[in-house]
């Protein structure tokens, strides 16, 4: 089925809210994170500060948004675009490999500030719930009409690996391991490679993929 394009009204909020993340970042990168207001950011990006809550609840999202921008949305597009035969635990584990370790300068210069800031590192984590929402439609389209409420659990299952894989590549100088000490703030040294832990982290979960597919072949 082919998605129809978005109407002017869909565009209009999408300017807004990329007008939004590009001031955002802007601002923390010329002043610090620290020293950035809501209110602030509405007026570099021309619009009020009641705009701006409507898209996002704290500065921290918006700066986070610089990189997570849309990652949700692509992770479910390649599900949906892979083959139909292709196995669908490799399928996922795949698209958010590829979706969470593929970044550009600009993305890395804004892990960067999120690795310096407790604030910046929690919206980012709390980015991943993001995740379930397209992935259950994605993995209910390969499912078919019987595996909706598995797709659900899959996709929330999903999630909460990626959150897992992300907290620990993002460790606490000399905490790594100390769950009590993530939230503690000071400088943050990414641990190991990004793609093996979410490999690590997805791996679990083949077995239920697996089983899934299997209950929907004829």
């Amino acid at each position: 089925m082919t998605t129809p394009p978005p109407g002017l009204r869909e565009r209009k909020k999408q300017a807004t809210r990329e007008a939004l993340r590009e001031a955002a970042l802007r601002l923390a990168v010329q002043h610090g994170p620290d020293q950035v207001r809501v209110e602030d950011i509405a007026e570099a990006a021309g619009v009020s500060p009641r705009t701006y809550n409507n898209y996002f609840a704290s500065r921290e999202q918006a700066i986070v948004s610089a990189v997570t921008a849309d990652r949700e949305a692509r992770i479910a597009a390649a599900v949906t675009a892979r083959p139909a035969g292709a196995r669908l635990a490799d399928v996922v584990t795949e698209a958010v490999v590829e979706q969470y370790a593929n970044t550009g300068e600009h993305e890395r210069h804004v892990l960067l500030l999120i690795t310096t800031r407790t604030s910046l590192r929690d919206a980012f984590l709390d980015t991943t719930t993001g995740i379930e929402p397209p992935l259950t439609a994605a993995i209910a389209e390969r499912l078919g009409d019987d595996g909706a409420h598995t797709a659900r659990v899959l996709a929330a299952s999903v999630a909460a690996a990626v959150r897992i894989a992300l907290e620990g590549w993002l460790q606490p100088a000399g905490n790594a391991g100390a769950a009590e000490g993530f939230g503690a703030g000071g400088l943050v040294v990414p641990s190991g490679s990004l793609p093996d832990q979410l490999r690590a982290a997805l791996a679990p979960l083949a077995p239920a993929f697996d089983a899934a597919e299997r209950r929907t072949v004829p």
